[in-house]
């Protein structure tokens, strides 16, 4: 079995002098490191420069060996990079995964550290998947410690194939962090969609019937919580779940997708159980 720490010491670093750290966060924009990585390298970067105090005494050595989590799981090599502790970032520093000012996120002090993409194992970046093992939610790791195994390399960089629209699942705050591929199905769609909140306990039956289909109704969603429904305004804001009912075909005119909507509404009783009005 090939293991992560071999290819370390094959590259010539010394695996006491390295860190692992797998970016997993998602943020209340939906946002994710791997979005930032995949979309806008320095974002991302700039992101990672960026830690709380607390985590300084892990993030103590001077080689940072990065992954990101894609959406459906899993641990993505996105590089070595150099790692120096350079002081407290800066007040108006603004967080690029949520979009805020850095120092209203969290009570604890912020770190800044210098960092730069080395081109140790650079042939296997977006390429090589690790197993980071039971401890998923301890992000920083030391790989003297932690032989992780490798297990899987692809020729190239690629996205998770889209699962189908009937295996389709997100958050609506993950719809503008999708992958390329999956919003082409997305757009190229249209038909009767659920929303459903775990916080309330609600859901809605909607239509998706313009040219963006299914993607484009939903960043209305993304964009302002509600998309215009007047129940979903008055409900507790909160992120939904999004998934698809029944995709309707292509010469489908909007007053039959309509009419579908209301035979799901009644089906699944949205009126009288759920956020639907009309």
């Amino acid at each position: 079995m090939l293991l992560f720490t071999d290819l370390l010491e094959k590259a010539g670093l010394d695996p006491a002098d390295v860190r692992l750290l797998r970016h997993q966060t998602k943020a209340s924009t939906g946002r994710t490191p791997y979005g930032l990585w995949r979309d806008d390298r320095p974002a991302f970067e700039d992101y990672q420069s960026v830690q709380t105090a607390g985590n300084r005494a892990s993030l103590a050595a001077p080689i940072w060996a990065s992954f990101v989590a894609p959406p459906t799981g899993g641990s993505l090599f996105a590089g070595i990079y150099t790692a120096e502790h350079i002081g407290a970032a800066p007040p108006g520093w603004l967080d690029p995964l949520h979009q805020v000012a850095g120092v209203t996120l969290t009570a604890d002090t912020l770190d800044q550290y210098r960092t730069a993409l080395t081109s140790h194992l650079e042939p296997y970046i977006g390429r090589l998947w690790i197993e980071w093992g039971a401890g998923a939610r301890k992000w920083v790791q030391r790989p003297d410690r932690q032989n992780k195994p490798i297990i899987e390399l692809t020729r190239a960089f690629r996205e998770d194939a889209f699962p189908g629209y009937t295996h389709f699942v997100t958050n609506v705050s993950q719809v503008q962090s999708l992958p390329a591929t999956w919003v082409s199905a997305l757009r190229a769609a249209r038909g009767i969609y659920l929303l459903t909140s775990a916080k309330t306990k609600e859901q809605y039956v909607g239509s998706a019937t313009g040219e963006g289909g299914f993607f484009g109704r939903w960043m209305n969603y993304a964009q302002d919580g509600h998309g215009g429904n007047l129940c979903l305004k008055s409900s507790e804001p909160g992120d939904y779940q999004v998934s698809i009912l029944e995709v309707s075909g292509s010469a489908a005119t909007v007053d039959e997708i309509w009419s579908i909507e209301q035979l799901w509404k009644r089906k699944l009783q949205s009126r009288e159980m759920g956020l639907n009005r009309n």
